[in-house]
């Protein structure tokens, strides 16, 4: 048996027996996160594990299972769906440690979810997500690596009070980029910053944070924005870029396959390759790249995509 110190990826926490170990192993699980007092029967299985203490555990924010909040008394042909996603609390804690604990079914999901954000998380699945987790899990390990800042068009001094984190909620899931920052962030760095309690930001707006997430993206308008998505409103996206190269997370909290998702990026880049994470590459469609923005389309979108892309140089004298 192994006990690995640091987990490079969010680790399965498992509560079956070594007797499970073949069907751990073949759905391409290597490593194990288990609790401390069984880790010894692990020993001859041939699978590495974590030992996790009862005070680990207790110590990790444990996090609602992503997806959409079903309320069919408040259906209506209208109204936006709600969108359950727990971005917003990697943004604002980066360091911390987090706990699913998922019924069957949302394991894929929050799987995802941790990867793209690249969060320190234990996921306490079902069994009858084993096999597509592991596969999930494998092949992110085969991603090329491109650990890239967050890109951000806003930023927002974060107070720690609920209401900064139910706007940086309604910002993520409306794909409005943003960095938590302090008192002490250059207001030059970002289009914009926003500071609850301020004359500009009021409290008072900050009790209906959909309609202040509304104000926000008026505010930056969307010919500033880095990124936005077209053809639905259960697609969230996490945009790491730095001076030379760019990955696009684009998750599908919606369940269902969508299809001719379109993409808009803006600055001067040249997509390199696209994975739908779990499942094989993807080609992107309607490609249309410019010095200002590339677009491009998604002919399907299951769960998780990784779009990597490079910037393209200008030429001399202006041109691309």
């Amino acid at each position: 048996m192994l006990l690995v110190a640091v987990m490079a990826l969010p680790c399965v926490y498992w509560l079956q027996g070594p007797e499970t170990a073949p069907a751990v192993k073949a759905a391409g699980i290597e490593q194990l996160c288990v609790p401390e007092e069984v880790a010894p029967s692990w020993r001859d299985s041939g699978v590495a594990v974590t030992a996790i203490t009862a005070s680990e555990l207790r110590a990790r924010e444990v996090l609602p299972a992503p997806g959409l909040l079903v309320q069919p008394e408040l259906a209506s042909a209208t109204r936006s769906p709600w969108v359950t996603a727990n971005g917003w609390r990697f943004i604002r804690n980066p360091g911390g440690r987090y706990l699913y604990d998922l019924p069957a079914g949302a394991g894929l999901l929050a799987a995802s979810e941790a990867l793209a954000y690249g969060a320190d998380a234990l996921l306490k699945i079902d069994a009858a997500d084993l096999s597509t987790v592991g596969r999930l899990l494998a092949q992110f390990t085969e991603l090329p690596k491109r650990d890239l800042p967050d890109a951000a068009d806003i930023g927002v001094v974060d107070d720690n009070s609920a209401e900064a984190g139910e706007l940086m909620n309604l910002l993520v899931r409306r794909n409005l980029l943003f960095r938590r920052v302090d008192l002490q962030t250059p207001r030059d760095r970002y289009p914009l910053v926003v500071r609850l309690g301020t004359r500009d930001y009021t409290r008072k707006e900050a009790a209906d944070p959909s309609e202040l997430a509304l104000k926000i993206r008026r505010q930056l308008t969307d010919a500033r924005r880095r990124l936005r998505i077209f053809g639905s409103e259960v697609v969230i996206a996490r945009f790491t870029a730095d001076d030379t190269r760019a990955r696009l997370h684009l998750l599908n909290y919606g369940g269902r396959t969508l299809e001719g998702l379109r993409v808009r990026l803006r600055g001067a880049y040249r997509i390199n390759q696209a994975w739908e994470v779990g499942s094989g590459s993807v080609v992107p469609t309607d490609v249309m790249a410019s010095g200002e923005a590339i677009e491009f389309s998604l002919p399907s979108l299951e769960r998780y995509v990784v779009v990597d892309l490079d910037r393209v140089a200008k030429r001399r004298g202006g041109g691309e």
